[in-house]
């Protein structure tokens, strides 16, 4: 891959579309998530980002959710965003479009007014958001048939 990819705010309903293709791939085809579960209520009103590569090809997503939807994810209160959906591309993999999104993610809850992020963690992939200052509390769950932990950044 050549060119540096960008990382931005999906801006319409094509950027969207990209979006939902890049968590298809990820977490439907590759991990096997029930298509049925993996778009839900929350999509119509969470803050989507996007990276692309310099071809515009989409290499990666993950959403923000506010208010009252992040309160019904993580059981915080309205101050606390909720990430999720996080995916990479898995020829994009190993070129830094994991962190860049959560920090695009993080932007993004600032700009809002957030004190916090939390965010439900598969649990192989622990380490990565605890080398991006996320801490994981609480025991493992299970979610899409997955150990997950819940873990938390303060902004």
């Amino acid at each position: 891959m050549t060119g540096t990819p960008t990382v931005r705010v999906a801006a319409d309903p094509a950027d969207l579309e990209a979006c939902f293709a890049v968590r298809k791939d990820v977490f439907v085809q590759e991990q096997g998530v029930d298509e049925a579960i993996e778009y839900d209520v929350y999509d119509a009103a969470a803050v989507h980002v996007l990276a692309l590569g310099a071809d515009g090809t989409p290499l990666g997503t993950g959403r923000l959710l506010t208010g009252e939807a992040a309160v019904a994810k993580t059981g915080a209160d309205a101050s606390v965003g909720s990430l999720g959906r996080l995916a990479v591309s898995r020829r994009a993999r190993g070129l830094g479009i994991g962190a860049a999104l959560v920090r695009a993610i993080e932007d993004a809850a600032r700009a809002r007014g957030l004190a916090a992020v939390d965010l439900h963690a598969q649990t192989q992939a622990l380490g990565f958001y605890e080398r991006l200052g996320y801490a994981a509390y609480g025991p493992e769950f299970l979610d899409a048939d997955m150990p997950h932990r819940a873990m938390r950044r303060a902004l």
